[in-house]
């Protein structure tokens, strides 16, 4: 990683002071969590805590709610993604929170993406930060206008939801030679948001650049993964970086990439198997232990 870079991604995490409230280094919500899919909200919603944000609320279907809050009572879970007036349940916990993330858990169903469709709509007119993954990325695919242009969002995808996205948009196969090229085009045809494609060697860009993280992590994909990588950058839009030249957004993104894969390193090297749930279990519990946190960058 580049020397200037680093310093940047350091000064993302907020420093710890006994002179701010309950809620004020970060209240994230994670639209997502179906019956056949729990475990995806649940280690986005941790993952922020343990990195030093306050609050994590989940706002899942009915039949998740009780699965997912017996994994953990830090966690504010929400039974209402399924719910007729799903949209005006959650539109009325969105000025508490400082960044959504939308896909963890989702599932395809067409009323559960139509809700995630809305409440991505309410979010933008509020200028939330929006970070988009998983099935919220197969919304975007049919609906690229959803998050088309939004400065205040971040597309996290894989190689084949990259492939699908990219597809959808130019109408032609994807020349796989050039990862960098395309990962620049792509954020291009989607307004220029910050886009991170995940792989051996993550790519970042805002289509005028394009950053490689390629920080060492483990040689295993397992699910789950995916879910611990926006956790730096949802609650790194409240720290300073919004101060320094290089866009926070980006910063935000590579620092991410980082500890992921840093802590899936750490894994291997202990355990040997980085199931997922090791993996977040290297990040401090102690959601108030700033100084581990930089030392793990």
């Amino acid at each position: 990683m580049d020397d200037d870079i680093l310093p940047l991604i350091k000064s993302i995490v907020p420093p710890l002071t006994s002179k701010k409230h309950k809620g004020q280094d970060g209240r994230i919500g994670i639209i997502g969590g179906c019956q056949d899919y729990t475990g995806a909200p649940y280690f986005a919603a941790i993952s922020a805590l343990k990195v030093g944000a306050d609050l994590s609320h989940v706002f899942c279907t009915k039949d998740a709610a009780t699965v997912i809050k017996s994994y953990s009572p830090e966690l504010i879970v929400h039974p209402v993604l399924d719910s007729p007036n799903a949209v005006e349940e959650i539109e009325k916990w969105l000025p508490r929170l400082h960044g959504l993330v939308v896909g963890p858990g989702l599932g395809r169903e067409d009323l559960l993406l139509k809700t995630a469709k809305e409440v991505i709509e309410k979010s933008k007119a509020r200028d939330i930060p929006i970070v988009i993954d998983a099935d919220g990325l197969w919304l975007v695919t049919q609906q690229p206008s959803v998050i088309q242009g939004y400065q205040k969002g971040i597309l996290t995808p894989n190689f084949m939801e990259f492939t699908r996205l990219y597809e959808s948009l130019h109408h032609e196969p994807m020349d796989s030679r050039d990862h960098q090229r395309n990962v620049m085009q792509l954020s291009v045809a989607m307004g220029n948001l910050t886009l991170v494609l995940k792989g051996e060697q993550d790519l970042i860009s805002d289509g005028s650049n394009v950053i490689p993280c390629s920080v060492e992590g483990s040689g295993r994909r397992c699910g789950g993964q995916g879910d611990l990588l926006w956790i730096f950058g949802s609650f790194g839009t409240l720290g300073p970086c919004c101060l320094c030249s290089w866009d926070a957004q980006e910063c935000e993104s590579i620092g991410g990439c980082s500890i992921r894969s840093l802590l899936s390193y750490k894994t291997v090297q202990q355990s040997g198997v980085p199931a997922t749930r090791q993996v977040y279990h290297h990040i401090g519990h102690d959601p108030g232990d700033r100084v581990s946190l930089q030392k793990a960058i």
